[in-house]
């Protein structure tokens, strides 16, 4: 019988045109080609951290994965161990407390916690503040969710904190959420006590929900700091944190996050429709991490610091400067005035020394005369990144 061809005329939802593939996802596929024709390019990109987790995280993993009766679904809100080593790891580095029972939510990474949060909180058309330069997926989840995307930028005039006399002109009625990234991502800009009661205080007087999102604040940074810290925060903020940065567990996707309990339970509400929890031996394995002293993290700024020295002597080189005070797992700097654009910069490293950088347009149009360094890469990596610029004059 012969087959009648039709023309279905298939679309996809609205949604799916409102967003782009993630820059990252388009550019490694070109670097890999490169690869694959042998250019051997070096990736100074992604903040994917190659150090790995404690022996002893590790060895909780494989001890728990060998119990038959560790493999079934777990909790949608995880083991009260996990809760609990949240709750502990909150009082000792940040002084918050945190009642484990109902005020945390783990999560299977930070960026999966940015769909639970906006489909908690924000019906199509409502008001979301987003910063520029900001993490590209609280741009693009505003616009799967289909709410009203509004950006705020943050100044290096202003150390990229926001310009609060600029945010009070602006119409507020409508907006339900805004989202914050201190230390700062991907300007490396540090969080600070008076700079979390301003958001608070913000938040509380024009009835909108700050969503911090801080997995940066161990990284070659002294003081760590939670936006929950401050009196009343919890009534009207939500913070995230990860443990893919801090504890060299990315692919692992052990996050939380952490309000007052009826935020939490809207939130968890959502998520319970969408994933069924994290794999148990993980879990203990993630409460073996936080209980790292604070040696573990000396440790591991100590590679970093190394490492943010050769980042610097690259940015030297390319003719760009930078603040010397920025934290994170990051180098910012500011591109030479004869470049058009931070694009025009990367490419011109990727193509003639087989080096890539992030340009910072994908952060928003505040970054379009920046690039960006990733210290996740071993120092004869970055030894051999800034011989290769250097060689080729770029």
């Amino acid at each position: 019988m012969k087959r009648e061809d039709k023309d279905y005329k298939i679309v996809p939802a609205d949604r799916v045109n409102s967003v782009q593939e993630y820059y990252f996802s388009k550019k490694l596929k070109e670097v890999a080609e490169m690869n694959a024709a042998g250019k051997n390019v070096i990736n100074l990109g992604i903040g994917s951290p190659d150090l790995p987790p404690s022996d002893e995280t590790i060895e909780a993993l494989c001890s728990h994965a060998r119990n038959a009766n560790e493999h079934g679904y777990q909790p949608y809100i995880g083991i009260p161990e996990l809760r609990e080593a949240f709750a502990g790891w909150y009082k000792k580095w940040y002084g918050v407390e945190l009642n484990p029972k109902n005020e945390i939510q783990p999560l299977i990474g930070s960026k999966e916690g940015i769909l639970h949060i906006s489909l908690a909180f924000l019906n199509p058309g409502d008001g979301v503040l987003v910063p520029n330069p900001g993490y590209p997926t609280y741009s693009s989840v505003s616009k799967l969710v289909q709410a009203n995307l509004i950006p705020y930028e943050l100044k290096e005039e202003l150390g990229w904190q926001p310009d609060f006399e600029e945010l009070e002109r602006m119409d507020l009625s409508n907006v339900k959420l805004m989202w914050t990234n201190y230390p700062n991502m991907p300007t490396g800009a540090n969080a600070s006590v008076d700079l979390y009661r301003k958001l608070v205080d913000f938040g509380r007087k024009h009835h909108i929900i700050i969503c911090n999102d801080n997995p940066y604040s161990f990284i070659l940074n002294e003081h760590p700091l939670s936006i929950l810290s401050v009196e009343g925060a919890k009534d009207i903020c939500i913070e995230m944190n990860s443990m893919s940065k801090a504890h060299n567990m990315p692919g692992w996707r052990m996050a939380m996050l952490a309000s007052n309990a009826q935020f939490v339970q809207w939130i968890l509400k959502v998520k319970s429709n969408i994933d069924s929890g994290q794999f148990k031996p993980m879990q203990y394995a993630a409460v073996e991490a936080l209980a790292a002293p604070k040696a573990w993290y000396d440790r591991m700024n100590e590679v970093y610091r190394s490492r943010r020295a050769l980042a610097g002597e690259i940015m030297r080189t390319l003719g760009c400067t930078y603040d010397e005070k920025q934290v994170g797992m990051f180098l910012w700097g500011r591109i030479p005035e004869s470049y058009s654009g931070s694009e025009e910069l990367a490419d011109k490293v990727l193509y003639g020394a087989n080096v890539f950088l992030t340009p910072g347009f994908i952060f928003g149009s505040q970054g379009e005369r920046f690039i960006r360094i990733s210290l996740c890469c071993n120092q004869d990596m970055l030894a051999e990144a800034l011989r290769r610029i250097k060689e080729q004059g770029v």
